[in-house]
């Protein structure tokens, strides 16, 4: 069985280590580098060629600005944006367009995610992020 390679990138300190300590027992999955500094991200996931990548979120209502270039180069990363404050969490991977959906905030919400388990829930944004499309 062929593991799923993760990148945790998440701020703060704490949710990074909540996101590492819910991944490190499953068998399936494995985190691959815990990162503090989202600058050198690109280079990273170019160097690691993770499944997965777990940032920040700081806006729910928009796409987080790592998430152009980083789909631009790596068009089949998937990426779960996690925002402590506000008990959300936000899919996003890249197919013709950017799409997204909501993620149950729970350890059940987000290793169904990480195993390809899609919500039932999904949005897709413009190109820039902020406005919802029908």
């Amino acid at each position: 069985m062929e593991k799923i390679k993760v990148i945790v990138a998440s701020r703060p300190r704490l949710m990074r280590e909540i996101v590492v300590e819910m991944i490190a027992d499953q068998p399936d999955i494995e985190v691959m580098a815990e990162v503090q500094d989202d600058s050198s991200l690109v280079d990273l996931v170019g160097k690691l060629s993770p499944d997965w990548l777990f940032i920040a979120l700081d806006r729910p209502d928009q796409r987080p600005d790592i998430c152009e270039p980083l789909f631009s180069k790596f068009p089949n990363l998937k990426i779960l944006a996690l925002a402590s404050e506000r008990s959300s969490c936000v899919l996003y991977w890249a197919n013709v367009t950017i799409r997204s959906s909501w993620v149950e905030s729970s350890e059940k919400g987000i290793l169904d995610a990480l195993r390809g388990r899609r919500p039932i829930v999904a949005a897709r944004f413009d190109v820039v992020g902020s406005k919802k499309v029908n």
